[in-house]
């Protein structure tokens, strides 16, 4: 059987192959395609029973049916999230869906220290002086983090990496979750509700997943509570922030610093090259001219070893598709 895997980067694509083959010997191949897979490329998967879809594929209704119709009955998303994935219209055409449910979280938390980093002494802005042989200091006055608080929304395994990070700056540390973790604790964070965490840390970083619950979790109020002088990180979705909301207070002059891996409307722009194209997203467009924002291309988890083990993880979703088993990783089991 050959797999056909949508989104695969040139980076992903001898992962994919080697794990394939080491694991199939020769019995089931990959093809790696790096267009995405939605609505307009849903047909080419026409034939194959099993497909893989990347973070940012379009897997609503539509899409769906137009895979069941081809006979597609696995996806297998290379992502922890699945927001992206309409798992009801999944479970009435008995389709199978399967995630990565775990792979390096420091990945993304110290990509996340990065942005934090960048903005706060205004790494980009001195780069770009210096390309030019301009080596004044004016304006790339950072902060000392050591004795200021760091806000940490979300303390699962990412969130808690985060905070080991923020504890080995000697900072103050603040969390919110639905409940504590005992790392966190012990570490000498204190648990408080979200509104007190916005207006009280000097750092905000998000580490929740996209949910019903969670979506613009950061919203125009929040974003007034917090500190004129904070620095606010997305690593996690796009979606947890009002974007708009947060132009809006740019605009006004606050914030030390943001950094963005992420972007609410990053669908069938981010993983492409758009750089001879108009940019028709007013909002992306307003939000990467500021000087003190830093927008990423959702990279954080892109490392070897993450990267590596969510190709692992694919790997054995698939076998576990094809003996029938279920596992962590399951979202909907054979037969919806």
């Amino acid at each position: 059987m050959e797999i056909l895997a949508f989104g695969v980067t040139a980076d992903e694509k001898p992962l994919l192959e080697r794990a394939f083959e080491e694991h199939f010997r020769g019995r089931h191949e990959v093809r790696c395609l790096d267009v995405f897979l939605g609505e307009d490329t849903a047909p080419i998967a026409a034939g194959y029973e099993v497909v893989s879809s990347s973070v940012n594929a379009e897997l609503h209704g539509r899409v769906l049916r137009t895979l069941a119709a081809g006979g597609t009955r696995m996806i297998a998303q290379r992502s922890t999230g699945f927001n992206n994935i309409d798992l009801d219209v999944a479970r009435q055409l008995r389709m199978t869906v399967s995630r990565v449910s775990y792979y390096s979280p420091y990945s993304v938390a110290e990509f996340a220290w990065t942005l934090a980093m960048a903005v706060n002494r205004r790494i980009v802005r001195a780069s770009n002086r210096t390309r030019d042989f301009d080596f004044r200091l004016n304006g790339l006055m950072g902060r000392d983090l050591r004795g200021r608080t760091a806000g940490v929304l979300g303390t699962g395994k990412i969130g808690e990496a985060f905070t080991r990070i923020a504890h080995g700056f000697g900072m103050k540390l603040l969390g919110w979750d639905l409940a504590p973790n005992p790392a966190c604790v012990e570490l000498g964070m204190a648990y408080v509700d979200k509104d007190e965490l916005f207006a009280s840390a000097d750092l905000i970083s998000l580490h929740v997943p996209l949910l019903e619950a969670t979506h613009h979790i950061v919203d125009a109020a929040a974003l007034k509570s917090m500190r004129d002088d904070v620095v606010l990180v997305n690593s996690s979705r796009g979606g947890l922030i009002d974007t708009e909301a947060l132009v809006a207070e740019l605009r006004a002059g606050r914030f030390t610093g943001v950094g963005l891996d992420v972007y609410e409307a990053e669908a069938g722009v981010f993983f492409t090259d758009r750089s001879l194209e108009a940019v028709e997203d007013d909002t992306l467009a307003r939000l990467v001219t500021f000087p003190n924002v830093v927008v990423t291309s959702h990279q954080a988890y892109y490392t070897l070893e993450a990267v590596g083990e969510i190709v692992e993880a694919t790997v054995s979703n698939v076998a576990d598709y094809l003996a029938g088993r279920r596992s962590v990783n399951t979202l909907v089991p054979p037969g919806g």
